[in-house]
Parts: structure tokens; sequence; C-alpha cells
């Protein structure tokens, strides 16, 4: 039996230094599914087509349609402007049936979050966006809150400050839940916090 390659995180880390808001998945797919050099990457998933309609009612505002890709730089302008940073909870995994599915990644080493919230001094909501982004950040951080529900938050402090966790559907088609639903969970969150 082969032994199972651990993967480091392939991206740096997407920290705009007055984020507001700190967006975290579990790891990012392998990179042959990619169509941008940039968080969530697959063009299956729904991430970018959820902003689109939150922010600018419009499913495909972030999507170059015609080469089936993304308007990488679109997305990063408009994260820079809104204070919205990105990275995933797993720092290394692996893949135990070498895909993309949250189900079967281990995780080998979980992000630094003290680290990361370092380079954002007015960061004070973290958003996960999955339920193994959810297990992993709270186990990380040894928090004794309680899990939020889907769609909901809860108040805790981690590393002398004061944090909201937001819980927030997968974007992954995988989740069984319609565009529109997951769009309007992300909208009720990003009204609440100010960006909307």
């Amino acid at each position: 039996m082969t032994e199972i390659a651990i993967e480091t995180h392939p991206l740096e880390p997407f920290t705009p230094v007055h984020a507001k808001l700190l967006m975290l998945g579990s790891f990012p797919p392998a990179e042959s599914r990619w169509k941008m050099r940039f968080y969530y990457p697959n063009y299956q998933n729904d991430m970018w087509r959820i902003f689109g309609l939150c922010f600018f009612n419009n499913k495909d505002y972030f999507l170059d349609i015609a080469n089936k890709k993304f308007h990488q730089q679109n997305i990063r302008d408009f994260l820079n402007e809104k204070g919205i940073a990105i990275f995933d909870t797993a720092y290394q995994i692996k893949r135990l049936k070498g895909n993309a599915s949250d189900k079967f990644l281990e995780i080998v080493t979980p992000t630094d979050l003290d680290m990361l919230l370092k380079k954002m001094p007015e960061c004070s909501h973290i958003m996960t966006t999955g339920d193994k982004a959810t297990d992993t950040l709270m186990l990380s951080m040894s928090l004794d809150t309680l899990k939020p529900s889907i769609g909901q938050s809860t108040e805790t402090y981690f590393a002398n400050r004061r944090i909201n966790l937001h819980r927030m559907p997968s974007s992954s088609r995988a989740y069984p839940l319609k565009l529109e639903l997951k769009a309007a969970a992300y909208r009720a969150l990003f009204k609440e916090i100010g960006l909307l």
C-alpha cells in the first residue's frame, strides 16, 4: 500500500490589513481542477456566484463565461475594497480518496489562526464555509463555545480579541441547497457586519 502524500497549502493567505471578515474554507481542490490561482478556483464551485448575487444581484458578475473561468483580478480588487480576507483552516492535509471531498480530507496541520489574525488588527468576524472548516477551526482554536448552526453565529474570545464565528453553508454543489438560498444566508451575514 502506497503512502498518501502530505499536501501543503498552495496559496498565500489573502489578508488585506484592514480586513473585518476572514473567510475560511477547508483546503483547495487539486490544481488540475483550478481555473485561476486563487481561492475557490473550481468553476463548479458556487462561491463567486454567491458573491455576485449578494453584491451585484448577478450570479455571473465574477465569471468569464466564454472561457469557463473567473475574473481573478476583479475578485481580488473587490475583496480588498470590502476588507474580506481568505484562507483555509488546514495548512497541510492528506487526500484519503484523491479528491476534494471534505469527508476524505485528513487534516495534518491546522492553520495558525493567531498568526493570520495578527496581520489584520481590525478583523473581528470569521466565517467558515462548510462543516469540515468549522470543526477544524473550533478544534485548532480550542474553543469551548457551542458550534453554531448553519447560517448562525456565536461569540468567542481568541488571541485577546472578541471574535464572531459565523458558520455558512458550503458553496460546493455537493451541498444540497439551491444557489439562491445559499446566497440569502451569505447576504444576511454581509448585511449584519456592515459589508452590504
